[in-house]
């Protein structure tokens, strides 16, 4: 089962943990530099490294539709997805683990863990670079830390993130001073998908942007205070637009859980919209909106990644669809999986 079918601790704020190591093997090229063969050939000693508790996936020979889906389920880059070069992606879900093998670098190990969990997200990740380390050289410098093609990765080349939902911080425009509060903290805010994406459906990845001259620990620490805070003021503004005006917002979480069960047709941004205001509404226990008790966290965060048009694609046949033709399946998906819990 995938992270978003889990609800870990703190799901009314915190969808999943992310840590990501960034690790190369001493003396092979890095990025384009890197043959095809000897890419293969990484590839293979990957897999004898890893042993029968990962599970390979060459996306190499992947369709189109079926690689979009995994960047939109979060496992893997949309730059990786969208390659032409020889690589693979090695999974271990029993952990949450995946490891990219000959994206920019060539292991990118990542962790992506249900709800509020850095410290077990960290601990999958760094066991699965044991096993990396055990059969690789992986090339590190005294004072640069780990090498990597991407300079702003040196030192420990760790990327930590929570992706959180703050609906209420985004109303009463609060995120542009937590935006500008973590960027001198050494921390940074980001999209739904990462670096470069828009904030949809009110997820903001909250991230370290330092890497050198600071221990995996000490960011791990830092992205835990810095997480603490922002779930904090996000409860007591919900609470507040709960206070000030709970038939208005009582009101809009029903009509949107009503969209989202009786549409017949629904966009993806239209969906967002409508996810957004019943997932603060399941959070607000004590408005009366109707929405039934086993739509959890849980079912919501499924249907987010479900609603995404190459995931949509995938469980509808595995087939390109028209623009229309998803809106017509989404809104189908939708009434269903809902409709379970009702």
């Amino acid at each position: 089962m995938s992270w978003y079918g889990k609800e870990g601790p703190c799901p009314d704020v915190v969808l999943s943990s992310r840590v990501r190591l960034a690790r190369n093997v001493e003396g092979l090229p890095m990025g384009n530099r890197l043959s095809r063969e000897r890419a293969e050939e990484l590839i293979s000693d990957t897999a004898d490294a890893l042993g029968n508790e990962f599970d390979k996936t060459d996306f190499s020979h992947l369709d189109r539709i079926t690689a979009a889906s995994y960047a939109e389920e979060h496992i893997v880059s949309t730059e990786f997805a969208s390659a032409d070069n020889a690589r693979a992606l090695y999974k271990n879900e029993a952990d949450d683990t995946y490891i990219m093998v000959c994206e920019e670098d060539h292991f990118r190990i990542q962790s992506i863990t249900a709800g509020y969990s850095l410290p077990e997200a960290y601990a999958h990740a760094r066991a699965a670079e044991a096993s990396l380390a055990a059969k690789f050289k992986l090339a590190f410098d005294d004072e640069l830390g780990y090498l990597t093609h991407c300079p702003t990765n040196l030192g420990t080349a760790m990327r930590a993130s929570v992706m959180m939902f703050l609906p209420a911080l985004t109303r009463t425009n609060g995120i542009s001073a937590i935006a500008r509060q973590l960027s001198k903290l050494g921390m940074t805010v980001r999209g739904m998908y990462g670096e470069g994406s828009e904030a949809a459906a009110c997820l903001y990845q909250i991230s370290n942007q330092v890497t050198l001259g600071v221990t995996e620990e000490e960011t791990i620490s830092k992205l835990t205070q810095l997480a603490d805070i922002i779930i904090a003021e996000e409860r007591k503004r919900r609470d507040e637009l709960a206070k000030n005006s709970p038939d208005e917002l009582s009101d809009l979480v029903a009509r949107s859980y009503g969209a989202l069960t009786h549409s017949r047709v629904m966009s993806c941004r239209e969906f967002m919209e409508h996810w957004v205001n019943v997932r603060l509404g399941v959070a607000l226990p004590s408005l009366d909106t109707g929405i039934p008790k086993d739509i959890t966290f849980s079912v919501l965060d499924t249907s987010l990644i479900e609603s995404q048009p190459s995931v949509l694609m995938l469980y509808s046949g595995g087939n390109e669809l028209e623009p229309h033709e998803r809106d017509c399946r989404r809104a189908s998906r939708l009434r269903e999986r809902l409709s379970e819990k009702a």
